[in-house]
């Protein structure tokens, strides 16, 4: 049985990575799962995020995905790992859970000329320390240095993301990180909503730092990862489908997922089991 790739946020952010994925992998078919009505999972515990994510992951396997892509970096931080360790072998232990971090962290060091990376993400992200412990696994020379975002996502999800005031709250951010380490030359967007702020991130930048969207980089790791795992491959459907489900107003998620996804998408409200 043949079943689509699943991909999970706690809202609009993931849209950017599905659209990075997409791009590259036209040929599959894809659930979208947001969970706006519980959303953000940024300021929440690690508990909350790993009960409200695995609750996701069982509803994604109830629809027949065998693979399902975290596109949510507070997830992959606070949820992946317990997901992967010790629900997987219960739940279906031949279905798959990957995550964002991970795609992002096996390629910096190789990015960052200068070894001096930044990471932009929410307080959830970068109290989990995650972009921290994985860098290191493969980068152990590298030096990090994160700041927490708090007022991005709001701002984006309230399309004041152009105004003169969100420009203010990037500004700050900004010279915050670069205050820590001034040497950085490369900068992670920690959060998949962030690559709508990419161009205004940017104005705050020399040149010669590097702005890194997560979604390429995802991509480009699930290509690697199907061609290495052909037992997974064949149990895809491929006929280029998108399926959009909210956990809220599907309304709502329409007008601001169309935003994210880059084209205007039809989704449908459903409710979790408790």
């Amino acid at each position: 049985m043949q079943g689509p790739i699943g991909v999970f946020d706690s809202g609009f952010g993931g849209l950017t990575v599905l659209k990075s994925i997409a791009a590259k992998l036209p040929q599959y078919d894809y659930l979208y799962l947001g969970d706006n009505a519980r959303a953000p999972y940024g300021s929440r515990s690690f508990e909350t995020v790993y009960q409200y994510t695995l609750e996701c992951v069982k509803y994604l396997f109830s629809q027949g995905c065998p693979l399902v892509i975290l596109a949510c970096n507070t997830a992959s931080a606070k949820a992946l790992r317990t997901i992967q360790q010790h629900d997987l072998a219960k739940i279906a232990p031949q279905n798959r859970v990957l995550g964002v971090i991970r795609p992002t962290t096996e390629r910096v060091g190789e990015i960052s000329q200068g070894k001096h990376v930044g990471v932009l993400g929410t307080r959830g992200t970068v109290q989990s320390e995650s972009y921290v412990v994985e860098v290191h696994k493969f980068f152990p020379e590298v030096t990090i240095s994160q700041e927490a975002c708090p007022m991005w996502v709001p701002l984006i999800e309230n399309n004041e993301h152009e105004s003169p005031g969100a420009s203010y709250f990037i500004e700050q951010h900004i010279k915050s990180l670069l205050e820590k380490d001034p040497q950085i030359d490369t900068i992670i967007l920690g959060c998949t909503h962030y690559p709508l702020l990419k161009n205004q991130i940017e104005q705050f930048l020399s040149n010669k730092i590097q702005v890194l969207a997560q979604g390429d980089l995802v991509a480009n790791s699930l290509v690697d990862y199907l061609q290495r795992h052909p037992e997974m491959e064949t149990r895809l459907s491929k006929n280029g489908t998108f399926r959009f489900e909210t956990t809220d107003d599907s309304n709502a998620f329409d007008e601001m997922g169309s935003r994210f996804f880059g084209q205007p998408i039809q989704s449908k409200t459903i409710h979790l089991p408790v």
